[in-house]
This record gives structure tokens, C-alpha cells and sequence, in this order.
């Protein structure tokens, strides 16, 4: 071979490798460069990541042990029991014995002895029936003339003035 053919094939040669490395080069950058880019977008820093996942893991194995704990004493909690039945409340016996009247208080209830809880049905049924009961305001209670004798000359008395009242008519 001349040496002309022989250096223009070298050079060739040459070319050929120079393309093969710069065309590695840019391959393997260009690549490299976008997945750099895409890292760092939005990131934060890989160390820092490796510490938040193992605190993350030991939260979740935490959790994980306290629902076993609330599992366990919820089956204990499951044991059946036995309901009680409830009893009839009882009424005291000292609203159910009968008492004497006064003779004010039975020309308005009745003259024979009564226990309390009697009495104070009969005299509320006694102001229903007659209309005594105030119209604007319903605890109010408007007396008439056996009444007031009962309520100590009151015209106007609440319904909680009233129980007081009427027990000092009963013995």
C-alpha cells in the first residue's frame, strides 16, 4: 500500500473511533444529565430519605404491636354478662300513708285522709277542671275562693309555691 492510501486510512480509522467515543460520550451523558435533573426536581436529599423510611418503619411496627394489645383485650372484653333485671322502684312509704286534712283542703279534695300523692292529683285535677291554671304563663296558678283559703290568701301562686302550701294543711 502506498503511503498516501495508508495515512487516509488511518485518518479514517481515527475518525470512526472519535465518532464510536463521542457518540458513547453523549449516549451515556445525555441520559446521565436527565436523570440527574429529574432527581433534583422536587427532591429532597437521599440521606435524609433513608432516615424518615426507618422512622416511618418503626411507626408502623409500633402500630402495628398496639393493635395486636387492643385486639387481645377487646376478645377479653367479649366475655358475656349476665344482665341483671331491674327491680320495680318501690314507692316510699311515707308518701303512701294517709294523712289528715285540713277542712279547707277537703272542701277541695275530699274530707277523708289521703296519702300526698293523692292530694296533689286531686287538686290538679280540681284546677284543670275549673280553668285556674294562668294562660300566658302556664306555672302560674290563679286561686278562687276555696282555694285562696288553702293558699293563705294568695290570688296568684306557682305550682311549686303550691305543694309548699298545701302541706301545711295535711297532719
Amino acid at each position: 500500500m502506498p503511503v498516501a492510501k495508508k495515512k487516509t486510512a488511518k485518518k479514517t480509522a481515527k475518525k470512526k473511533v472519535a465518532k464510536k467515543k463521542v457518540a458513547k460520550k453523549t449516549a451515556k451523558k445525555k441520559p446521565a444529565k436527565k436523570k440527574a435533573a429529574k432527581k433534583r426536581v422536587g427532591k429532597k436529599p437521599a440521606g435524609k430519605k433513608v432516615a424518615k423510611k426507618k422512622v416511618a418503619k418503626k411507626k408502623v411496627a409500633k402500630k402495628k404491636v398496639a393493635k395486636k394489645k387492643v385486639a387481645k383485650k377487646k376478645v377479653a372484653k367479649k366475655k358475656p354478662v349476665a344482665k341483671k333485671a331491674k327491680a320495680k322502684r318501690k314507692p316510699n312509704p311515707a308518701f303512701m300513708r294517709p294523712m289528715m286534712l285540713s277542712a279547707d283542703l277537703g272542701a277541695v279534695v275530699g274530707g277523708d285522709p289521703k296519702p300526698r300523692t293523692e292530694v296533689t292529683k286531686k287538686l290538679w285535677l280540681y284546677i284543670k277542671k275549673n280553668g285556674l291554671q294562668d294562660n300566658v304563663n302556664r306555672r302560674m296558678i290563679n286561686a278562687d275562693d276555696k282555694l285562696t283559703k288553702v293558699f293563705g290568701g294568695k290570688k296568684k301562686v306557682s305550682m311549686f309555691e303550691m305543694t309548699k302550701l298545701v302541706s301545711k294543711h295535711m297532719k
